[in-house]
């Protein structure tokens, strides 16, 4: 029999890819969800279902139990309105809580996802591991202290462990890109800024292959190491490859982006004291402003990370998965 590998965060979006692309290479797998989470598609592959909480230490010695690889992907993502302290509880002291239970049962490598956002804007794309830390928000700012803490546990507790960093994922399954592929479909989009700015997206199955990689290779303890796409590109290429896969012109119209950045401040300003989601806020206006492209020869050179879908390909399965559900209305 393989290895049996956890994986927090199961049920979500990178973290049922990372368990289907571990099951085909052999793995007894293990997916750890909140108490509550519908797992009925993730039974059905074969997963072994546990339940626990990062926030609750001692709901999570049954899930480390006898495993021989943690990827600890569970995280809580950038959302509006949620509170700074949950970024902490979860993204922070719950990785403090599996490193624990991780150490105390033997476990022979934790792997750490983390984000590309502790780097914030790129000044001198590409970025590799070693630019500088400038988190932009409560989540890249949580992530980069759940990234330090991990790095040190390893060290100071002799856990063999690695960090990754992805970069934005893509893929079926997922709708964070959906209202850009809406407003094309529609006719809708204005490009904001130049569209020069840089964008950098990794494919979720490239993404999965990744990590698996990061979790079996020999003599990469304590490496951080960012999985991306092949390559990066402008704003500009990345709207006209989606109009291309839809079918659809893109308007050369380009409007000025410092007002609707402005407007975004004034909308938070009012809307936040009362708990009302923004109509337009700052961190979706600064996609069009923000440089975001990296450097992958890292995991090339220490893992033979090599991601085999491009990214017109990846964009063609994503707008075929929103056909099919529906989604493109």
């Amino acid at each position: 029999m393989g290895k049996t590998a956890l994986v927090t965060g199961a049920a979500g979006f990178t973290g049922g890819y990372l368990c289907r692309n571990l099951l085909q290479h052999g793995y007894r797998v293990r997916g750890l969800l909140l108490p509550g989470t519908d797992d009925s598609s993730l039974r059905k592959t074969g997963v072994e279902i546990v339940y626990g909480d990062l926030c609750r230490r001692e709901t999570l010695a049954a899930a480390v139990s006898g495993v021989d690889i943690v990827y600890h992907i569970a995280a809580v993502y950038r959302e509006e309105n949620i509170p700074r302290k949950m970024f902490w509880d979860v993204n922070v002291d719950g990785t403090r809580n599996l490193l624990e239970a991780a150490r105390d049962a033997g476990v022979k490598r934790f792997v750490h996802c983390s984000t590309v956002g502790v780097q914030g804007e790129i000044k001198n794309p590409p970025a590799t591991e070693e630019h500088p830390y400038n988190p932009g928000d409560y989540y890249q700012e949580s992530k980069l202290e759940g990234e330090r803490l991990a790095l040190a546990f390893f060290r100071e507790h002799r856990l063999p462990g690695v960090v990754f960093r992805p970069v934005g994922i893509y893929g079926p399954g997922d709708t964070r890109f959906l209202k850009i592929f809406r407003h094309i479909n529609s006719g809708a989009f204005r490009m904001f800024g130049s569209g020069k700015v840089l964008y950098h997206l990794t494919y979720v199955e490239d993404l999965a292959e990744g990590i698996r990689l990061v979790g079996e290779t020999p003599g990469i303890e304590g490496e951080v190491i960012t999985l991306a796409g092949e390559r990066y590109t402008t704003l500009n290429e990345f709207v006209g490859i989606v109009g291309q896969v839809l079918g659809r012109r893109i308007s050369r119209v380009h409007i000025p982006v410092w007002p609707l950045w402005i407007a975004g401040a004034v909308c938070e300003g009012i809307c936040y004291p009362f708990k009302i989601n923004p109509p337009i806020y700052r961190r979706r206006v600064e996609f069009f402003m923000k440089d975001r492209a990296f450097s992958i020869a890292k995991a090339q050179r220490l893992l033979g990370y090599a991601p085999k879908v491009s990214l017109r390909e990846g964009l063609s399965r994503t707008a075929e998965w929103y056909r099919k559900e529906g989604l493109l209305t």
